[in-house]
């Protein structure tokens, strides 16, 4: 069963049925056929599953993370950042948080034992890609800003899609199923949790550059009594990339609650996919692994559908597509599968303030302001003013840059791993760290600060080998048609974030899940109809 809060927003919705199958606790009774397949139970696919579901068609999830919904030996289900223990990662040996080292002392991360962990750290050369492993995706460990891009570079990037349509009707219902809210402005220029972005704000002011609030689908008014000391503390108690216990509208208490709601939708979790064929009468087979604690598997199965609709994220999607094209299973995938792949232009960095610029000892883990520079054309920057939430004063501001970083990097199929390979290089990164430097550059100058150079190892200023934001590899309008039907193959569909073109400026959950509803909206009114 789904946690009391996720029963909870499907009883509010007006459904009854509830019903999931837990790798960890009971032996699922076997689904080897349904209708409908979703791969991934994060944005893309848990949209599609809602969709799905509410137009009468059984389907199953198949979820290769575990359901959080069951508290460890301290009570809570998640572990905080500055205490991460098993649950913190995908079967590591220790954890491989963002920041490396404070004050070059490696006090940050910890030695776990592994388990199925809520985050992994999935390693290429050149760069490795942060994912969320659970029910519910990359919404478990983001930092829930739930921003929408700019119409002329959401133009930009797709197109072929029609803005009045998506800004219309697409990202409100997606920000209204997704539960967005706003911080009160008041709230937010009095209370001590975000000290350290009104800091930051300063800082840009004096440069010349403007804020602006992000919205959040962390829940404001829950915050709120947080700090009051009225309500257990999530956010306010250093909970972010590892799970929140409280206060997060993650996936399994939205989308996810509401699909099982219909009665009509199955989770299976520990299920790893690991090929798509189609059969001669134009189904799909789904050879899975279905692993354990231990990560070893314990069975493999196979799944047939009529229909496959791929949520796998963009490097889950990327992957199985790639080796089913090299392996012969999905010959007739197009060229483009596997490229267009970018990180969002991320790039991390810390600047050290002045000792009278106090960031304060309680930070809250949910950014809520970001530095928009977006509009100049010479060097387009959107700078999320992030936490550094070390339970002491650091006088440190901490920022992930999104740039506009035109470089883009392909997948290739390794057979003697049979994995996929990602071709991102240094100096593509480098693209991004020196549009991120001239931004910061200037704030620095304008108030005689410095960057920090003991975060993230080596006396590295600037973290930009890794990325909290993948996209691209099975590109909208290319690897695709323009409404995510997979080319050379019918019945096969992706709603994840491979279809975005490497990049979309702000923090891409809401786009994915808009275009989701987008290309679900088209399929059941045309794929399926009777």
């Amino acid at each position: 069963m789904l946690g009391a809060a996720a029963i909870q927003t499907a009883a509010t919705l007006g459904f009854t049925r509830v019903g999931l199958q837990s790798a960890q606790a009971v032996e699922p009774a076997a689904v080897e056929a349904a209708p409908a397949i979703v791969i991934g139970s994060g944005y893309g696919g848990a949209v599609a599953a809602l969709r799905l579901g509410q137009a009468g068609i059984r389907t199953v999830v198949i979820e290769m993370g575990r359901l959080w919904n069951t508290a460890g030996s301290d009570g809570k289900i998640f572990c905080a950042t500055a205490s991460p223990d098993k649950r913190s990662m995908w079967f590591k040996t220790r954890t491989e948080a963002p920041l490396a080292s404070f004050l070059w002392l490696d006090v940050i991360n910890r030695d776990i034992s592994p388990y199925p962990g809520v985050l992994d750290r999935v390693h290429y050369d050149n760069m490795s890609v942060y994912l969320g492993r659970g029910v519910g995706g990359g919404s478990l460990v983001n930092g829930s800003m739930a921003v929408t891009p700019r119409e002329s570079y959401f133009a930009e990037q797709f197109p072929g899609v029609d803005l009045a349509e998506m800004y219309g009707t697409y990202f409100p219902r997606a920000r209204a199923e997704l539960g967005v809210n706003n911080i009160d402005p008041a709230w937010f220029e009095s209370t001590e949790c975000y000290r350290y972005a009104r800091v930051s704000r300063k800082h840009a002011e004096k440069a010349g550059l403007k804020t602006t609030f992000v919205p959040s689908v962390y829940d404001f008014d829950y915050m709120k009594r947080e700090a009051a000391g009225t309500a257990t503390k999530s956010a306010l108690a250093q909970e972010v990339i590892y799970g929140n216990n409280h206060g997060k509208r993650s996936l399994d208490k939205t989308y996810l609650a509401s699909a099982l709601g219909t009665g009509n939708v199955t989770i299976t979790t520990m299920e790893r996919v690991r090929a798509i064929t189609r059969a001669a009468d134009g189904t799909y087979l789904l050879t899975v692994d279905r692993i354990d604690d231990t990560g070893a598997v314990v069975q493999t199965k196979q799944y047939r559908c009529s229909y496959l609709f791929l949520g796998g994220g963009s490097i889950g999607t990327t992957e199985l597509l790639v080796r089913a094209r090299e392996t012969g299973t999905l010959p007739y995938l197009d060229a483009s599968v596997g490229t267009g792949w970018g990180t969002n232009g991320g790039v991390m960095l810390g600047r050290a303030n002045h000792i009278w610029d106090t960031t304060g000892t309680t930070q809250s883990t949910m950014p809520a302001m970001g530095i928009d520079d977006w509009a100049n054309t010479a060097n387009p920057v959107f700078a999320e003013i992030a936490p550094m939430p070390t339970g002491f004063e650091n006088w440190a501001s901490l920022y992930l840059a999104l740039t506009k970083n035109p470089e883009r990097a392909s997948f290739t199929y390794d057979a003697a791993t049979d994995s996929a390979r990602l071709g991102w290089s240094a100096a593509q990164s480098a693209v991004s760290v020196a549009m991120a430097k001239k931004l910061f550059d200037k704030i620095n100058a304008a108030n005689s600060t410095v960057y920090r150079s003991d975060l993230f190892g080596g006396n590295k200023v600037f973290a930009d080998d890794f990325t909290y934001h993948p996209l691209g590899g099975c590109v909208l309008g290319k690897a695709t048609d323009n409404y995510g039907r997979v080319k050379g193959y019918s019945r096969l569909y992706i709603t994840d974030g491979s279809l975005v073109p490497g990049s979309i400026g702000v923090n891409p959950f809401v786009t994915i899940t808009a275009l989701a509803e987008r290309t679900m909206a088209r399929v059941l009114a045309e794929d399926t109809a009777p």
